[in-house]
């Protein structure tokens, strides 16, 4: 009961950043972490952490819809196009 009402709180706000939860279960950190609209979450941490090669990026007010950083900015900052191509023509039988 406590747990969905404080998890309301929480995602009451439009912004959705960064959250921390401090707990001394792990397990019951992880799914109370499971239902927060955020685009981190930080359990028994910090909230402000850099780690370069981590995806960032926020929910709600908080974000684009994207994230930045890492591997992802292939898929944020760039548009795949494929390309075939034949040294030849194919013959086609018919």
């Amino acid at each position: 009961m406590l747990e969905s009402l404080s998890l309301a709180l929480v995602n009451a706000s439009e912004y959705g950043l960064a959250a921390a939860v401090y707990t001394a279960s792990l397990s019951r950190g992880l799914a109370f972490s499971a239902g927060i609209r955020a685009g981190m979450v930080h359990i028994n941490d910090q909230t402000v952490n850099n780690e370069f090669h981590i995806p960032f990026g926020g929910m709600g007010a908080s974000g684009n819809g994207g994230r930045f950083g890492g591997p992802a900015n292939f898929h944020e900052f760039t548009q795949t196009q494929w390309v075939s191509a034949l040294d030849k023509p194919i013959h086609y039988p018919f």
